[in-house]
């Protein structure tokens, strides 16, 4: 009993050193992720001509407002936050879809029975493995041939047919670990396979529906290559495209202004996450119900 006494001093002060030592790695660790979003912010706030000759300087010498005002100006008379509605639209939109037909696809993968619902699945699988860029130049021809060039049908209705089959093998994860005898007593109560969708197992995915809610969300309103593709007229530019424009090769590039939309347009992922960031959590570290 004594000698446990006499080393107890002694631990305790290791452990706390050792806590102290994992918090200031961690602290420091966190600092080099965000310093590209810190430097951007304080950037944003210099003047456009001294960006980049005071780079390796954080906080600017001098304060401005400029910036953002020449940023919401936008372009030939359209101003930055039509970009922003633009994005939100399509974001919105599109991940709607992206949650829903997911959702149902996942449903019939995994609570149903019927011929070739293996190699459905395998098919699904597949699509994450193959890189986006392979399908650019046939997509690209088939939505000419359809008429769907220079509008958001591309950026939005594929959405609604569970093209990411990152989702619907997120759902079936969820699903898959909720008990089945909840099915068989919505049958006896007269529920139909419809019902049971709706009724039983999408309230019970709703960190799966938020997990997806976010990341959808999030992949749309930076995808800025599509946006590229498929989309002509300014007025029609989401901001992740829209923001290019401050930057021309050919004349003078107010970077100032590209860096101070860069901040306005990181404000809904960074509220999205905020939000919605418990769910986050629950829905990427558990895989449902268990029982």
């Amino acid at each position: 009993m004594m000698q446990r006494e006499l080393l107890e001093p002694i631990r305790r002060p290791s452990g706390r050193v050792a806590r102290l030592a994992y918090y200031a790695l961690m602290l420091a660790a966190s600092f080099l992720m965000l310093y590209p979003i810190i430097w951007m912010v304080f950037s944003s706030f210099k003047p456009t001509n001294t960006v980049f000759s005071t780079a390796g300087e954080l906080v600017p010498r001098q304060w401005t407002l400029a910036n953002y005002a020449n940023g919401f100006r936008g372009f030939s008379g359209v101003p930055f936050w039509r970009f922003l509605l633009n994005s939100l639209f399509i974001s919105v939109v599109a991940t709607v879809g992206t949650v829903l037909s997911s959702a149902i696809v996942a449903y019939a993968l995994s609570r149903l029975r019927f011929r070739l619902r293996k190699l459905l699945f395998v098919l699904v699988l597949g699509t994450m493995m193959l890189p986006a860029q392979v399908l650019l130049v046939p997509q690209y021809l088939w939505y000419q041939k359809l008429g769907w060039t220079n509008s958001y049908l591309p950026l939005i209705v594929p959405y609604w047919f569970a093209i990411q089959g990152f989702f619907v093998y997120l759902f079936m994860s969820f699903m898959n670990d909720i008990p089945r005898s909840l099915d068989e007593a919505a049958k006896l109560d007269g529920c139909s396979y419809y019902g049971i969708f709706f009724r039983v197992i999408m309230p019970l995915l709703k960190p799966a529906i938020v997990t997806a809610t976010i990341f959808s969300f999030m992949w749309r309103w930076d995808d800025f290559l599509s946006a590229l593709m498929y989309v002509s007229d300014t007025e029609w530019y989401p901001a992740s495209l829209a923001l290019k424009l401050f930057t021309d090769p050919g004349t003078t590039s107010d970077y100032g202004a590209m860096i101070a939309m860069c901040c306005v347009s990181l404000i809904p992922s960074i509220l999205i996450f905020a939000v919605f960031q418990k769910q986050l959590v629950q829905g990427t570290s558990s895989s449902g119900l268990k029982g």
